[in-house]
């Protein structure tokens, strides 16, 4: 009885392989070995990292009943620093999706069940369907001899009925109606919408409102003559856009001036650990500067590391490639972890003036501001410069305020003169 049924189901599914099978039924012939059913796999939510223990199903990017490919894209979660994306582990077909968009899914969870195989042929599902349409088309189209068709006859047009006077017709009679109170035309739309704050930008909202609260934050500002950077970049970009493919900015030349004034002022380069609000000093031979980028999400600062070691189309490239990834959300958590100095470049949106905040647990943040022209007094004369204003925001419990207006002023002649960078 065995063997017949075991025929019986290899009739039924001849395409189908034999898999996990027990003991007993590896021990039967060959001609029996054909039954399988196609394993299921759970896809669960992967490691993002050691800080990162949950996130927001944030989209699926497959249907159920698609197939996919090894490591393709099925979903996205978001998490408070970054987006990780969910790929399948092998090839399959999507059976079942385990949670909803939008639900909070944690490291491990089960979110997707995934029927592994080949892809689908194309087409096989559809031929069946053809072939049954194409058999019930002739019960259904092929004409009966009952129904044959039958010679016109020819038909004598009704004669016309003959005309009957027109009735007056009377107008109904109105009904009063009072006319109903208008109410006052609103002046503007006033509707509201309410949207939940991702994860990304509460995160944001948390550390810098936690920076206002731990660090005793001051801001110094000086002005910059923006003549000799721009008079160099304009002479060399060509050169070296045609040479390396990088574009010339203003951010290498700060991240340079800041790198060489922090020899001076090593403690902008420090920052205070330990408990009850920190009770140590860290002083760091390297640089690491997180570049803020502003992205839909949210501004985030990945961060170009030993910039002390670097030239200035290195660090241009490094910035480059992190903003790139911070625009197409690529970041990784590598990407933002750590940093000793922030700068923040306002001046591409047009900000004249303004206040950063310092990103815990660094000590200051440089803000650039737009380059506008504005007379300035040049050996006793009055010219129109392209100046730009600064803003160093700094940690007071570390950096006193000699300190931090020394450190900006040695910013400003590196600009002011950049020759001085290269002695």
């Amino acid at each position: 009885m065995l063997y017949k049924g075991l025929r019986l189901a290899a009739r039924a599914a001849p395409k189908l392989a034999f898999c996990n099978a027990t003991p007993a039924l590896r021990q039967l012939p060959l001609q029996f070995q054909h039954v399988r059913t196609y394993a299921d796999q759970v896809i669960k939510v992967p490691q993002m990292a050691e800080s990162i223990s949950e996130g927001t199903l944030k989209q699926w990017n497959k249907k159920v009943g698609d197939y996919v490919e090894q490591d393709e894209e099925i979903a996205t979660i978001e998490t408070d620093k970054i987006d990780v994306a969910v790929n399948a582990p092998e090839a399959g077909t999507i059976k079942e999706f385990l949670v909803n968009e939008e639900d909070t899914v944690t490291v491990g969870q089960d979110i997707v069940r995934l029927e592994l195989g080949g892809a689908p042929k194309e087409g096989g599902a559809e031929k069946p369907a053809a072939s049954e349409s194409k058999e019930a088309a002739p019960k259904d189209s092929a004409p009966t001899p009952e129904k044959a068709p039958e010679p016109k006859k020819e038909t004598k047009p009704a004669a016309a009925p003959a005309p009957t006077p027109a009735k007056k017709e009377t107008p109904a009679p109105k009904q009063e109606t009072t006319p109903a109170k208008e109410a006052p035309a609103a002046l503007g739309n006033r509707e509201e919408r309410r949207v939940k704050m991702n994860r990304m930008r509460l995160r944001i909202a948390e550390r810098l409102k936690q920076s206002q609260n731990t660090a005793a934050s001051l801001t110094t500002f000086n002005e910059v003559d923006m003549s000799a950077l721009m008079d160099f970049r304009k002479q060399y970009k060509d050169e070296i856009l045609k040479k390396t493919g990088v574009k010339l900015g203003f951010m290498s030349a700060f991240s340079r001036a800041c790198v060489l004034a922090m020899r001076d002022i090593p403690a902008v380069n420090a920052s205070i650990e330990g408990p009850n609000g920190g009770d140590t000093i860290v002083y760091r031979d390297y640089v690491d500067i997180s570049v803020a980028v502003a992205t839909e999400k949210g501004l985030v600062t990945p961060v170009v590391r030993n910039v002390e070691a670097m030239d200035l189309v290195g660090i241009e490239k490094s910035i480059a490639d992190m903003g790139k990834k911070a625009r197409d959300g690529k970041l990784t958590i590598e990407d933002m972890a750590g940093g000793t100095f922030t700068i923040s470049n306002g001046g591409v949106f047009g900000s004249l003036m303004g206040t950063p905040i310092i990103n815990l647990p660094q000590s200051a943040v440089l803000g650039l501001h737009a380059i506008k022209e504005r007379p300035v007094a040049v050996n006793g004369k009055v010219e129109i410069r392209p100046m730009m204003y600064l803003a160093l925001t700094y940690d007071h419990r570390l950096l006193d305020g000699r300190e931090a207006v020394q450190f900006l002023v040695k910013v400003k002649e590196y600009i002011e003169d950049p020759r001085k960078m290269l002695l």
